[in-house]
């Protein structure tokens, strides 16, 4: 008997020599590695199909991440006549009314402005690429007319072709597709308003303790990042569309208010919008006006651009968005490379709640310990 028992606890200590040994394994440093490397390689996998399936159902996708970046930006209006006693339904069609007008009016001062000028712009441009080309005329290389007039047949070639064809038939089916994102993302942005916290809630039961007030904290760091960032970035893109398109009208350049619309839907896009706008607009005085105007124009675009960088965006959205540029480079590389012009409107602020959820993973202004920044004594 006495046998029998000193056999089983020499397996016994056998087995946990074995399983000492394969812990030791995997607890040193390559181990440690190797562990890290497929957690890495897990997350990487479903960030990859989660990418895939937004783009798959991006009709679907992209609506309702637009309704909840506009639903954010409208709580505090929805809360402060909840607050007043406005009962919810009124509220909500309130708030509602008030994102369609925006949008419907930047809409509308596109079309009124285009069909009001559109002449005066091509009797402008005709003269103006009369003085472009005398201007090439005097640089020091020369451009013979007969090479611009090969780039004019280029582009007529092109607008006959099959090709252009094709692509305004693909434009008439972005058109519906986008009538039909627009619907589905007013329904989905009417109970976003109405019963944004409810659907918040429902969504938290499964939540317990630790859990759910971290999962609240997710969801209150969410709206307020996205509703801050949207009301900073819509006051400082009014304040560019102003000075910019007042700055045009000045100058005498056609289809400034249309240009100014552009200042404003492009400051949506950081770092390179503001840019795009201003070349379009001095392109715009250069066709028309002359080289003279397109160099005011430039001008007016780097004063107000500088007024912005170093006034309204520190007071406006240095609370908000605590991104490094390069940060913001990358997210608006990777949105516009997955979702177009919607993918760079709406990358650097999920990036921000993203960033804004990492700081308060372990509680108020505490974040999560890998990104928790380090005392000088435990860098020691």
């Amino acid at each position: 008997m006495a046998l029998f028992r000193s056999h089983e606890s020499q397996k016994a200590a056998e087995a946990a020599d074995a399983v000492a040994t394969q812990a030791n394994q995997w607890g040193d440093g390559f181990g440690r590695l190797a562990t890290r490397s497929i957690q890495i390689i897990v997350v990487v996998v479903v960030l990859i199909g989660l990418v895939y399936a937004i783009q798959t159902l991006s009709l679907v996708a992209i609506p309702v991440l637009l309704a909840l970046i506009f639903a954010s930006a409208m709580h505090p209006v929805v809360s402060f006549l909840r607050k007043h006693r406005v009962p919810s339904l009124l509220a909500t069609l309130i708030a509602l009314i008030g994102v369609l007008v925006v949008l419907g009016l930047v809409g509308w001062l596109v079309v009124w402005a285009v069909e009001n000028q559109a002449s005066q712009l091509v009797s402008q441009a005709q003269k103006g690429i009369t003085q472009l080309q005398d201007f090439i005329t005097t640089l020091p290389f020369s451009i013979t007319d007969e090479q611009i007039e090969s780039v004019r047949d280029t582009v007529v070639n092109f607008i006959t072709s099959a090709s252009f064809g094709n692509g305004a038939l693909a434009g008439a089916s972005a058109v519906g597709s986008f009538a039909t994102g627009l619907v589905l993302m007013i329904v989905v942005l009417f109970f976003f308003l109405k019963d944004g916290p409810a659907i918040w809630e429902f969504m938290l039961r499964p939540f317990r303790g630790e859990q759910y007030a971290r999962a609240r904290r997710i969801g209150d760091k969410t709206v307020s990042t996205l509703g801050g960032y949207v009301r900073g970035t819509a006051t400082v893109a009014a304040v560019d569309a102003i000075g910019i398109g007042v700055g045009l009208a000045i100058i005498g350049v056609p289809l400034a208010v249309p240009l100014a619309v552009v200042v404003f839907l492009t400051a949506f896009i950081p770092l390179v919008g503001a840019t795009a706008a201003g070349i379009l607009a001095a392109l715009v005085a250069l066709v028309a006006n002359g080289p003279v105007a397109a160099i005011w124009v430039v001008a007016v675009v780097v004063l107000v651009n500088q007024l912005e960088g170093n006034l309204l965006q520190p007071v406006l959205m240095g609370r908000t968005l605590k991104l490094h540029g390069l940060v913001i480079l990358v997210a608006l590389t990777a949105g516009t490379v997955l979702g177009g012009i919607v993918g760079a409107v709406i990358a650097v602020p999920l990036t921000a709640v993203a960033w804004g959820i990492v700081q308060v993973w372990r509680g108020p202004d505490q974040p999560a310990e890998m990104f928790r920044q380090k005392r000088p004594e435990e860098v020691r």
